[in-house]
Order: C-alpha cells, then structure tokens, then sequence
C-alpha cells in the first residue's frame, strides 16, 4: 500500500474537501506554449482572484490529462489487443469455477443471464457505440438482462492490455476522469452477480443456515396435519355441564382417539389431537369439576371452535411457504421442519479470496519504523462472512506484482478481493497485472469519497470477478459496500434490500461532485453523522450502524439521505457468521 492507495490528497485551494483524490497525471510532456501560459499566470501582472486562480488551475490540469489519455491511446491504438495473457505469462485458467459435486440442477439459474462474452475492443479504432451504449473504457450503465444479447457488455467494459509499462501507468492514472457514478456502480456489481449462473446444493437443515434458496419450500402436508387443542383444559361435546371421563385424558403425540359423545369431557393436553365431533377446548383456569357428582362447568361462555387449531389452519398441503430467493434463517429452518423437509435445495455460499498487499503491513505488535498494523485483513473475512460468503484466511502478498498474478491465476474462488495498490504509485500493481491477464475492466474508478480509487474487473469470460479495494480502511469499507456487497448478493441470489431513507440531524457537508458515504447512528428517528470519517480512519464506522449516503454538495440538518445498512445492525439477512 502506498500513499496513494485509498484516496490520496492532492494539494486543493482551501474550503474546497477532495477526500479520496488521487493526483492528476503530471508526467505528461507540455509544449512551449503550455508553458509559456503557466509562466504567465504566476507573474504580479496579472491580479486574480482566489477562484478564478482555482478554476484556471483545473483546466489546466484537466487539459493536461486530456494530453496524456490522447497519448495512451494513441500509443495501444498502435499495437494489436490482447485478449490472453501475454505470451511467455501463465495463462489464467478460464474454466467457472467447480461446485460440490452434490450440485443439481436449478430451475431459478435457467432464468439467469449467462455472463456477457468479452469481445476485445481495439481502443482508439473502434466504430462509434450506437445510442445509450457507453463507449470503451467508460462503464455502462449496466448488464443485459436475462435471455437478451448480452453484447451491450462488450461495449461497457474496457479490455485491458500491456503493451507497455507507460501505456498501462498511463491507463491508470487517467481514470480519475471516467469515474463511474456510485449508484451506477452499485447497480453493474448487481447485475454483474446475477449474469453468473447458478448452482444448487440439497443441504441437510443442520448445514442450510445463512444459503439461499434455490428452490421454493411447499408445504408437504397441511399444518397442522390434524385438529389439535391449543391449550390445556378439558374438551367437551355438546353443551353443558358435561360429564366427566375417567383415566388420563388425551395427551399429544397419540394416534387416532374415540369419538366424543355428547355431552361429555375428557382432560386434553395442548398439541393433543381432537377427537370427532368435539364442540371446544376449555382452559384449566376457565373450568370447575365437581367431583362429588362428575360434573364439569365452564366459568365463562363457551364458544365453538375455542382454543381448537384446526386442521390446515397455517397452510394446506400444495401452498408455497418461502420462495425463491429466501435466506434461510433459524425460523426458516423450524418452518421447514414443521412441513416435513429434511433438506434444502439451496445456492452455495460465494466463495471469496482475500489478497492483503503492502509491504509495510504489519500482523501483530505497534506500528514503528515506518510499518503500521493491517487492519483490512481482520475485518474483511469476518465482514464477507456476514454477507453470507465463505472466506478463505486472508493471503499477505506485500507489494509483489508476480506473487499477485500467481495469487490470481490460482484462484478457484467467485470473487477475489485485492487491497491496496489501486492507484497509480510505484508499487501499484493491480492495474499492470490485470492489463497482463486480458481482463476485463468493467468499473475503474468510482465518483464516491472516500474509495474513488477502486475497481470492479472480471478475470476471463465467465470467471472469477475481482473488486480492488483502496488500502486506507475506510475507503476499503466504501468499496466493499459499493462493489462487493451487491456483487456478492447477485452471485449468491438474494433478493436486494428495499432501500429505505432517514433525515440526517445536522447538515453533512459533501463533496463537490462525488456522492460521500457517511458512517451515522440512528436516534430518535433521524441519523447522527459520526466523526472520524477520513478514509483512513475506523473509529467513526466502529460505532456506526450505518453509511449515509451524501450526494454531491451535502445536504442540510432534516434532509433524508439513503442508508446503508451494515450486516450486525440488519435483522435480515441472517447468517451464523454475524458476529465471529
């Protein structure tokens, strides 16, 4: 992880906040003129103002990385795209990866879309998109639904190559101006999730918890499958007073009983089934036996039907309980039960590969001599886990581009997540090593503070996807709300949340042009903006139970803004790995 990493800080006029910006290529060469005009506006001669000073040093720079995007592609759009590894690189095993061989087929996954194909764009010669298709290297808006030609893709994504260490430097430092808007964003990991096809499992109830169902649950039998007394008391035919059956009683868990005459009683237990022709249940409390004569009576008026279940009551054999789609839950699994299952057909679990980069990472003691603690690779596996993944034990790669590819190549995971090393630094490898994979670039750079530096790609048609966080923690947990998480969702097949909104207590303050999610508390009704929210920082989100999410400019105290929910602070969904 570099400086870069997570939302470096270029120098800004004052009063104006660019959390999360990464410096605007300056490497570009200038000509006579350019210079010539920034020698002019530093000279006494001319007297300006702190804001025309701003905007003319903004249109410099934007000029100055139109210069160096016109560079880069001038420079790929000479040499032929790559569309596989690089001769002499270990090729990336294109092949889905494998599931349980208890895997069945899935009526829900004959809906989904199969992945987009990745047909590789020559950038710089290719024709004009057709209207409402984004142009190469700009992410689209999104992916082509289910059973539709999913060729809008190709033109969504960037195809990334190598063909030189200064067109791929190139690549990565002008991204900052193809920035995709956060909700954009949010919605392609969705859809992206979904074009994956699905795969079943018939898990034992004992091993469902926290999967989603890929098949719906009926109802085996009616529930309940016989009438049963609700309560304990007496059952009793006809009007009163009844007279007084001897032995014990009916108790539940016993097979067909005799008809009631009328007129009579007998004790009964709740859950007990009621015998033929009987008129009510009555409670304990609500009854007095006579013992001298062998009469019961009721305190209260007896109703028909009372405190009896009836056959049927909560379902009948053939209805749906839970569709496609449900979380399974701990009710889900006793719902399950009590209609007769002994196994769920259910998605597996995403399967997720952490790769924590950064050679001043440290796993244990004080920061000291320039090293400092990782604090990414504790809390993502156990945070993946809540959004019902399986994680495997973070892998410490330092800021070594061959252990990376090595890292990605080997992967068999759905989704990998890198951290750090999204910028444009020195030792910035993500970006070189997916131009040397061929893969495809689908999010590079995302207009949201903090985490503008991360990136959604995907490996090798129908493969793995990878998400690049940023390496300060805070702009990780926006990339991983804002890529990972509806990613997951989609590979896993849950249904999204309603989004839902909450006036704000106080104004927030929000960037000039990107969203900034925000961690808050609710109280009261509304939600409390929390300090300590620079991208580097976890105290402020370690008292949060959500992210506010700010439009552009900020909004005033009592505006509603969208809330993120985080995992441990949503009852749904539920998954046993919540809090470990």
């Amino acid at each position: 992880m570099t400086a870069q990493d997570g939302d470096a800080r270029p120098p800004r006029s004052p009063g104006v906040e660019r959390d999360g910006d990464a410096p605007p290529n300056r490497g570009a060469r200038l000509t006579q003129a350019d210079r010539a005009g920034r020698v002019e506006d530093r000279t006494p001669r001319t007297v300006r103002t702190a804001e025309e000073d701003r905007a003319a040093r903004e249109k410099r720079e934007a000029e100055e990385e139109e210069r160096a995007v016109a560079q880069a592609l001038a420079l790929v759009a000479r040499q032929p795209q790559v569309a596989h590894p690089v001769s002499g690189s270990s090729g990336h095993d294109a092949r889905p990866s494998e599931r349980s061989r208890d895997a069945v087929p899935v009526s829900a996954a004959a809906a989904a879309a199969a992945p987009a194909s990745a047909s590789a764009e020559r950038v710089g010669s290719s024709p004009p998109p057709p209207p409402g298709i984004a142009a190469p290297g700009i992410a689209a808006p999104g992916i082509a639904p289910s059973g539709q030609d999913s060729s809008a893709l190709g033109a969504a994504h960037r195809h990334v190559s190598a063909p030189s260490a200064r067109g791929a430097a190139a690549s990565s430092t002008s991204h900052t101006s193809r920035a995709t808007p956060w909700a954009e964003a949010r919605a392609l990991a969705e859809r992206l999730g979904r074009a994956a096809p699905l795969a079943a499992l018939r898990l034992p109830l004992d091993r469902a918890l926290g999967h989603v169902l890929a098949e719906r649950v009926v109802a085996l039998t009616d529930l309940p499958p016989f009438d049963t007394s609700a309560m304990d008391g007496w059952v009793v035919a006809g009007p009163g007073p009844w007279s007084v059956q001897e032995g014990a009683g009916l108790l539940a868990g016993r097979g067909a009983v005799e008809r009631l005459p009328d007129g009579e009683a007998s004790r009964i237990a709740t859950g007990a089934r009621i015998p033929a022709d009987a008129t009510a249940v009555i409670r304990s409390e609500h009854a007095h036996a006579d013992e001298a004569k062998g009469l019961l009576h009721a305190t209260r008026d007896v109703v028909p039907g009372q405190d009896i279940r009836p056959r049927g009551q909560e379902c009948r054999s053939g209805d749906e309980l839970l569709p496609v789609g449900t979380v399974v839950t701990p009710p889900v699994l006793g719902l399950a039960a009590a209609a007769g299952y002994d196994a769920l057909v259910a998605v597996p679990r995403p399967r997720v590969d952490v790769f924590v980069l950064g050679d001043e990472l440290l796993t244990a003691g004080l920061p000291r001599e320039g090293l400092i603690r990782d604090a990414l690779g504790p809390m993502l596996a156990p945070w993946l886990r809540a959004l019902g993944a399986e994680v495997t034990e973070p892998l410490r790669l330092g800021d070594d581009a061959e252990a990376l590819h090595r890292a990605l190549v080997a992967s068999d995971a759905d989704l990998i997540l890198t951290t750090g090393g999204t910028a444009a630094g020195p030792v910035d490898h993500v970006h070189p090593v997916l131009a040397r994979m061929g893969a495809e670039l689908l999010v590079d750079g995302v207009a949201v503070r903090p985490g503008h530096p991360m990136l959604l790609a995907r490996l090798a048609e129908q493969g793995p996807c990878l998400v690049g966080l940023p390496g300060n923690p805070l702009a990780a947990v926006s990339g991983l709300l804002t890529l990972a998480e509806p990613l997951l969702r989609g590979i896993a097949g849950r249904t999204a949340e309603e989004p839902y909104r909450a006036p704000v207590h106080e104004e927030v303050h929000g960037h000039p042009h990107d969203t900034r999610l925000i961690p808050v508390v609710h109280r009261d009704g509304s939600v409390l903006p929390l300090h300590y929210n620079g991208p580097a920082m976890l105290r402020g989100i370690a008292a949060a139970d959500g992210l506010a999410v700010v439009p552009p400019g900020g909004v005033r105290s009592g505006t509603e803004v969208e809330i993120l929910d985080l995992p441990w602070a949503s009852a749904s969904p539920w998954t046993e790995g919540c809090f470990t």
